[in-house]
């Protein structure tokens, strides 16, 4: 007979596992953590044994719940929190119970701020110097997070936290967004356990392209029903919230709450625009002069604080004709209703925070911008701002005759350029010019009851994006693991503020670099240095000889807006800024620098992993939807055909047989009641290739073929169009121009139109009613 083992040491050795570990369980610098050490005894049998439960690590005692939100495309001098003259009753609700901040610092851009707020380490470090739809085959550009910078998710999940994404994910490959994967960079494989929101730069708030954890989901009603994803996703963020809280209340939670607000297409009813009726009549001077005043009487700038004067970019309000006034003011009336209603709808989940049984120890860490106010709308708005990401600007008139779709699901509107410049009061520039802190510099809230008494006086520590992370662990007591899931950490790059929220005198950060489309700067100690680059509102725009640029110095400690250029003042101290850049662009990994906008967007991308690199023939089934544009088949700048082999009925069948982009630009093969039709939207002027009867019942091959009438290399050239049923022409057509870069922020599928419409002519999905064999797209 064994002998019996009663002592728990025995146990413990029999596992491989001695009472020191036991002890030092859990060890939280290497994820994942095991199951803790068994420490009961085993006898021979279970009569002589006592058992004993090896439990999942659990967060630190006292660990809080942590929110953080992000809002997208906010400028400094926006919100009524900061000065601006929209009103945010939520966010100042927050402030008044916590406290304001005011040198906080983002990328400049949306994608790359996202990386460096996940990770603590800066976007080129991370992989994401740039966007995903503009990546480039340099690891600084790939916008391949790397497993070396795991995220704050899979760190607070590993330490016994629940992890919830809601919103926009503008991290995951567009080419690693199919239903093939690999998943690691998707929400769920970088973290967290549930993941609602949409893959991209923006999403149709009325047509999201929505993804639950991996699968693609519909919304449950329609526009016509008052379906919204703002409302939608806090619905979710809010259940999902108190379920937890009902079923775990000692678990702590982080929620990563990160809205499509305020980022265009600026989506909202009348109902909210109309309460700013008039609001901005007094043009963007005088909007800027206002706010202005209110951030000196609030606080928010300090008393010497000069504001910045109008750029030539930015004509003078008074010299605008009536039509112009209208329109743009129509666009920021928009704007300024979207933006109310995205503060209602956070207001909510904050309201519901309040009720859980430990809503005092949640950490709110509210994040007013991804980068400054965006100028992408052009010098005139639009109501189609994928054309003008394209490098096609707005006609005025144009956008005064459909002023009615304004706001709607058939818009896709982004006010004018002087509305960011004002957005961005008291400083210069706008989005992308990472040069300077109107592209860089947005309000923070940071709220935690149980922890932080509120003060009045905004707290001004230089801080950056990268020391969330290591703040959220101080938090948390958790420290930076040295290695998750067997892979070695790159260090993180931030350093924690969590003494800021007692400390009013805590200074931040000595030293931090910005880079975005070569809009460069360096800060060092309240000193920093501007070399402007490109224009955020000319996609098309490369100007190439960065040594010509002209360099700017600024003492922020005497200058909050920047307004003061002492470059010919100090000539050494700027020349020491730039060798500190040059360093910096060495350790961070920034070269090579990159000015190309939308030439970037016809960079070919990487095939779907799996994929023939080399393939020209694409055959898709039934079922093969939400499929990312880089993924799609490449149907731009180039001739191919489509044949599809369906099943109908005749008149009987209707539906879609391929769609590919939505309300901005696309195109559709579809059947309405039976009769074949080709519709290429090119930024809403829509091509239509139709047949002139329904096909026969039964079997049927429809082919499309579409010529391009472009040499190589040439792009957005016109086509000739010949739509064929069972080898039999039925229609031609032809157009002038296409669709030089991207359709936009919806996908590719077969068998429906799933999220935006290419066509007011059916509702989408207006899924097909037959059966598709196959649908074969061949390129040349």
């Amino acid at each position: 007979m064994l002998n019996k083992l009663t002592v728990s040491a025995m146990a413990l050795l029999a596992f491989g596992v001695t009472h020191a570990e036991a002890q030092q369980w859990p060890d939280r610098t290497t994820l994942p953590i095991p199951l803790a050490p068994f420490e009961g005894t085993i006898g021979e049998t279970y009569q002589e044994s006592q058992p004993d439960w090896q439990e999942p690590v659990a967060a630190p005692e006292g660990a809080p719940n942590i929110i953080v939100i992000l809002l997208d495309d906010v400028g400094f001098g926006q919100t009524s929190t900061f000065g601006g003259l929209i009103p945010t009753p939520a966010l100042d609700r927050l402030a008044e119970e916590g406290l304001r901040f005011t040198r906080f610092h983002t990328t400049a851009i949306c994608g790359p701020s996202r990386a460096a707020l996940l990770t603590g380490r800066n976007h080129h470090t991370s992989g994401n110097g740039f966007l995903m739809e503009w990546a480039t085959g340099f690891p600084s550009y790939s916008t391949m997070l790397s497993r070396e910078t795991a995220t704050i998710g899979q760190i607070l999940k590993d330490n016994g936290y629940a992890t919830w994404w809601f919103g926009k994910n503008h991290n995951t490959p567009d080419w690693e967004q199919t239903v093939t994967g690999p998943f690691d960079r998707w929400p769920t494989g970088m973290g967290f356990d549930y993941f609602y929101g949409f893959n991209s730069g923006e999403t149709h708030q009325y047509y999201p392209v929505l993804f639950e954890n991996t699968t693609p989901v519909e919304p449950d009603k329609t526009p016509a029903e008052g379906y919204h994803f703002m409302t939608d996703m806090t619905d979710r963020a809010i259940a999902r919230m108190k379920f937890a809280k009902s079923v775990a209340p000692n678990k702590p939670f982080f929620m990563y709450f990160a809205p499509g607000a305020m980022h265009a297409p600026h989506h909202v009813t009348a109902e909210w625009r109309d309460k700013f009726d008039g609001a901005f009549d007094m043009g963007w001077e005088a909007y800027r002069e206002q706010v202005f005043d209110r951030q000196k009487t609030m606080g928010i700038v300090p008393p010497d604080t000069v504001l910045t004067s109008r750029p030539d970019w930015v004509p003078a309000w008074e010299t605008l004709t009536d039509v112009q006034k209208e329109v743009y003011d129509d666009l920021m009336e928009n704007f300024a209703g979207y933006f109310a209603f995205t503060d209602h709808e956070i207001g909510r989940l904050l309201d519901a925070v309040k009720h859980l049984p430990d809503g005092e120890n949640t950490l709110v860490i509210y994040i007013v911008g991804d980068n400054g106010a965006s100028s992408e709308g052009g010098p005139d708005g639009t109501l189609n701002e994928i054309m003008n990401l394209n490098g096609i600007p707005s006609n005025l008139e144009d956008i005064k005759a459909n002023l009615d779709k304004l706001g709607g699901p058939q818009s896709e509107p982004h006010y004018p350029v002087g509305w960011a410049w004002a957005g961005n009061t008291p400083f210069q520039w706008v989005k992308q010019v990472a040069s300077h802190l109107g592209g860089t510099r947005n309000p923070m809230v940071v709220s935690w009851p149980a922890r932080i008494e509120h003060d009045n006086a905004p707290r001004t520590a230089f801080l950056h994006l990268v020391d969330v992370v290591p703040t959220i662990l101080e938090a948390a007591h958790i420290p930076m693991p040295a290695t998750v899931n067997g892979v070695v950490q790159k260090p993180l790059e931030g350093e924690s503020f969590l003494a800021s929220f007692t400390d009013p005198d805590y200074k931040g950060r000595s030293q931090q670099y910005f880079e975005v489309f070569s809009n460069r700067s360096m800060y060092a100690d309240g000193w920093k240095a501007d070399a402007q680059h490109t224009f955020p509102w000319r996609q098309d725009y490369a100007p190439g000889n960065w040594d010509e640029d002209e360099w700017e110095l600024y003492n922020l400690d005497k200058d909050f807006s920047e307004a003061n250029d002492l470059a010919a003042q100090y000539p050494e101290k700027l020349e020491e800024l730039k060798a500190m850049l040059d360093e910096a662009f060495e350790k961070y990994g920034v070269l090579p620098l990159d000015d190309r906008g939308s030439a970037r967007l016809a960079i070919a991308k990487p095939p779907v992993p799996g994929a023939d690199e080399d393939a020209t023939t694409f055959t898709y089934f039934e079922g093969a939807t939400r499929i990312a544009e880089p993924a799609a088949p490449p149907m731009k700048n180039r001739s191919w055909t489509l044949t599809a082999n369906v099943t109908t009925e005749g008149a009987d069948t209707e539906g879609v047989i391929l769609g590919f982009g939505g309300v901005a630009a696309g195109l559709v093969l579809y059947l309405d009641a039976g009769v074949p039709v080709f519709d290429y939207n090119l930024f809403e002027k829509h091509t239509v290739v139709k047949g002139t009867e329904p096909l026969s019942g039964g079997e049927a091959e429809i082919t499309l073929d579409f010529a391009y009438q472009g040499a190589e290399g040439e792009v957005g050239k016109g086509a000739e169009i010949v739509l064929s049923v069972n080898g039999r022409e039925v229609s031609r057509g032809g157009m002038d121009s296409t669709v030089a870069g991207r359709f936009g922020i919806d996908t590719f599928g077969i068998g429906e139109d799933s999220g935006q419409p290419v066509t007011e002519e059916y509702e989408a999905p207006f899924s097909f009613t037959g059966t598709i064999e196959k649908v074969v797209v061949e390129v040349r």
